[in-house]
């Protein structure tokens, strides 16, 4: 076959890809379902239009106490508040099977990577946020016994109007070696810059990390499971690019880091930082910011094809600019599955502490000292 030939077929190749991922799902609708189908919403119990819920501030509300055994597949919010940061101030947390801590903690929007407060549309394969406003999940989410769903508004103006649809599958029972759904947020607002003085990129370079010392911590679980991935939003507090930090996992116990990457844009499957917006099945950057103080950016990576096993334990983090060097506010929420019981989760920050704010950490564009 000549050169060109099989350049024609690696295009026809590529080509068909996304119809020959898209094949895998509509070949299993040809295959009868041995489950039934359910919803948890906030219909009208009455039969009118008022599909909805007021909450007010320092409540906690069940949004379904579903029996198992069972699934949930897809999760829709949509939510009426003129309270800024409601998507910081209202907390979801998913408990499995009666458990007395939830599996699932995070602030609403950071559940659906909106982890600056603020709205941002993008599409990938486990979540994303439609117009006008809306929050979709499809991570699947089995139970053998029960799944309680629960918000608390932690803010001060009532929600007008909180819609919502959980569908959800009845199952007979659950395959062997199911592993439960969890989902944690973390920040660090601000990161704990280098001591030594820098004016750019280039002189943090001479500095070296080979074991992950002062990282930023995206997860840190115990038992045996899989990392699936992770939404991370940042707001700068300095100039010049945020990125440049590698990755760093470290499994069952491990002093030193199995895996370890060439930089945050690489690990988010970008490069030379990013420079314009993206958003792919399992990797992107839907918001691209300048490189100044107070810029935003989110980005994601979802290892749905390549998740990270771990037997014992996994430590999940990143540089926050390579060796540490920088002081930006991270906002991220893991993604993993694993056997229950799952390890104790960081307690949660203060509402006031989650939301976005720059920070007097010095450094170029930062008039802190």
């Amino acid at each position: 076959m000549t050169r060109l030939k099989i350049a024609a077929a690696l295009c026809l190749f590529l080509a068909a890809a996304p119809l020959l991922y898209s094949q895998a799902p509509l070949e299993e609708l040809s295959r009868l379902k041995d489950y039934s189908a359910a919803r948890a919403g906030s219909w009208d119990r009455t039969g009118g239009n008022a599909d909805s819920l007021r909450i007010q501030p320092g409540e906690t509300v069940t949004l379904a106490d579903q029996p198992g055994p069972g699934a949930i597949t897809h999760m829709w919010i949509t939510i009426a508040s003129g309270e800024p940061y409601h998507l910081k101030k209202l907390v979801l947390r998913i408990y499995w099977d009666g458990e007395a801590t939830p599996s699932v903690e995070t602030p609403v929007g950071d559940f659906f990577g909106m982890g600056l407060g603020e709205y941002i549309e993008y599409q990938s394969l486990p979540l994303n946020v439609a117009p006008l406003r809306s929050l979709n999940s499809y991570w699947y989410m089995p139970f053998a016994r029960s799944a309680k769903i629960t918000v608390t508004h932690e803010g001060l103006q009532p929600v007008g109007a909180f819609y919502y649809n959980f569908d959800l599958r009845k199952l007979k029972s659950l395959p062997p070696g199911t592993a439960y759904f969890h989902a944690q947020y973390r920040q660090a607002s601000p990161n704990k810059g280098g001591s030594e003085p820098w004016n750019a990129n280039p002189d943090a370079n001479k500095l070296k990390n080979p074991n992950g010392e002062g990282n930023y911590v995206m997860l840190e679980a115990t038992g045996r499971g899989h990392f699936v991935g992770v939404t991370h939003s940042v707001l700068q507090n300095q100039d010049f690019w945020w990125g440049e930090g590698d990755e760093m996992v470290f499994i069952d116990g491990a002093t030193t880091p199995q895996i370890i990457g060439t930089g945050s844009e690489d690990y988010y499957t970008g490069s030379w930082d990013f420079q314009k917006p993206f958003s792919y099945l399992y990797t992107g950057a839907p918001l691209v910011g300048v490189e100044r103080a107070g810029s935003r950016s989110f980005v994601y990576r979802f290892h749905i094809p390549d998740p990270i096993p771990f037997e014992k334990s996994i430590k999940m983090t990143m540089e926050h600019g390579h060796a540490n060097h920088r002081a930006d506010n991270w906002f991220t929420v893991a993604y993993w599955y694993q056997s229950e019981p799952h390890g104790a989760f960081p307690k949660l920050p203060a509402v006031n502490d989650r939301l976005p704010r720059l920070h007097a950490t010095g450094g170029p564009g930062n008039a802190g000292k």
